[in-house]
């Protein structure tokens, strides 16, 4: 289509126009969507503490007891897990901490495994932050009217709605009952429905107090990463007490499962910007003038015991303490002279051998020399004499040329056994790794790479038709089952099963005959 020359000035003014406005709107959408990226939050900052936190593997003490936590009920601390009850009927537990957390924001871990023969269990286990320590009591194992938040991984359904297993976060301000017989989803600020019943890794719950929102992420048990977490359930405006314990308890009824804890971790979360608290104003006056009184008691025992030492043992005193631990060149010199030594054995049981068989070539020696003496002068009573002497002969000069390779191979040692003795001596003299130690090994190990060679030459040449031995080869196997057999075998199979068809038959026609 053509368009006029009185408008084209227009239509270009129009494709300017448009591709300004375009170029507007582009850049204030990425104007904005950066805004949108600086905009967001920050994570806040994650501070772990081990004084309101546990885990294996040396989880609980000798004494049973653990450590910056207290244990009460049917609770069974042991070196990797804490069993908060047992799968027995009527049982109660729980762990809290001794000391009251007074975090702003923080953020608990929990990993857990819940565990029964039946396919429902009972009653199910519960986390908690309150103001007091619910030590014995009908909610999970703690007690009611509690002020401050508990998470309820409910697992028996009391109100037959088929709603369990269950996780529920009900807040309390110390005046409400729980509501057993609904499960308490007439007072669950949040739930969500999760089995974490006989899972086949431990699962885990991550719950997030931050800004006065309640968070809590759920790991199902499936995989065994240990941040495969998913969303569960959030409450917003939620507002504990700025000082309070934490606590885990658990209860079975007329179903019982295994309760088991393996950790607990707390950590405390600052926001960004903000520098979190030393660690010495966390301690409170009175435990750091006690702590103090300790060590200053603990300093003053120590000093006593220096003074008697150094009293009944007065010789010792100025000297100074020797290391311990071993250097590394000490490390290096012990590893060399312990090689040198059973390099030093090994020779020396060698040589003992080679000994006994020089001893023993020597009597053949002498023995194949009378005979050719006795055959020199027996000569003359037949030719069969004559016909052995030169094979005689050939086997005492084989004999003299294995002697002489023996005392070629016996000189070789002693001059290996000469140097082992002298790399010996001069390691001990100087105490340190050097190069002609080091060359003083190359010649060793040249040495016995010779005498390896001349004893399988010599092998070699004393039995020369048992060069190479080989097993002998097994019979071919006949076949197990022969074409002619497998059909003689099918038919002797066909005709008795024929027989027995008809024989069948006869007996079921002769037994209508009576009907």
């Amino acid at each position: 289509m053509a368009v006029p020359a009185a408008r084209r000035p227009v239509a270009a003014a129009v494709m300017v126009a448009v591709t300004f406005l375009a170029a507007v709107l582009f850049r204030r959408s990425a104007a904005d969507v950066s805004a949108d990226g600086s905009a967001s939050p920050e994570a806040p900052h994650r501070r772990f503490e081990y004084k309101y936190s546990f885990k294996g593997p040396h989880l609980a003490q000798p004494d049973g007891s653990i450590p910056f936590w207290i244990h009460t009920g049917n609770a069974i601390p042991s070196a990797d897990q804490v069993r908060i009850t047992p799968s027995l009927r009527s049982q109660r537990g729980s762990v809290w901490t001794k000391n009251k957390v007074s975090f702003e924001h923080w953020e608990a871990e929990v990993t857990f495994r819940v565990s029964g023969r039946s396919r429902m269990g009972a009653d199910g286990l519960a986390v908690w932050f309150t103001s007091a320590q619910g030590l014995d009591g009908p909610v999970y194992g703690a007690t009611d009217l509690w002020n401050g938040v508990g998470i309820f991984f409910d697992s028996f359904d009391n109100d037959g709605k088929k709603n369990n297993p269950a996780l529920l976060v009900v807040g309390n301000n110390g005046k409400l009952v729980y509501d057993h017989q609904n499960d308490g989803t007439t007072q669950a600020l949040g739930t969500c429905l999760r089995d974490f019943r006989n899972k086949p890794y431990p699962v885990r719950a991550k719950i997030t107090y931050y800004k006065k929102t309640l968070t809590v992420m759920i790991n199902n048990g499936f995989t065994p990463d240990k941040e495969d977490y998913e969303f569960c359930t959030k409450v917003d405006n939620m507002v504990l007490p700025s000082e309070g314990f934490f606590g885990i308890s658990a209860a079975t009824g007329g179903l019982a499962d295994d309760h088991d804890v393996l950790s607990f971790l707390l950590f405390r979360l600052t926001e960004p910007g903000q520098q979190p608290p030393p660690p010495e104003s966390e301690i409170p006056k009175e435990e750091k003038d006690k702590y103090q009184e300790e060590f200053q008691n603990f300093q003053q025992e120590l000093d006593k015991k220096k003074e008697e030492f150094q009293k009944e043992h007065p010789d010792v005193q100025g000297e100074p303490i020797e290391d311990l631990y071993e250097s590394v060149n000490d490390r290096e010199i012990r590893q060399i002279f312990e090689g040198q030594n059973r390099i030093h054995l090994e020779i020396k049981q060698l040589n003992r051998q080679l000994a006994m068989i020089l001893d023993e070539q020597r009597r053949y020696v002498s023995v194949i020399t009378d005979e050719i003496a006795k055959k020199g002068t027996n000569a003359e009573s037949g030719q069969v004499g004559m016909l052995f002497i030169p094979q005689l002969s050939s086997v005492l000069a084989t004999q003299q040329d294995v002697l002489r390779n023996l005392n070629e191979l016996r000189n070789s040692f002693f001059e290996s056994l000469k140097q082992i003795g002298s790399a010996q001596h001069q390691g001990q003299a100087t105490g340190m790794g050097t190069y002609e130690t080091i060359q003083h090994f190359n010649d060793i190990k040249e040495h016995l790479h010779t005498v390896k060679r001349d004893v399988e030459h010599l092998v070699q040449r004393n039995n020369p038709a048992e060069k190479v031995v080989k097993c002998p080869e097994v019979p071919p196997m006949p076949s197990c089952l022969s074409i002619v057999h497998f059909t003689i075998f099918i038919v002797v199979q066909s005709v008795l099963f024929f027989c027995y068809i008809m024989y069948k038959s006869q007996q079921e026609a002769a037994a209508k005959k009576f009907f």
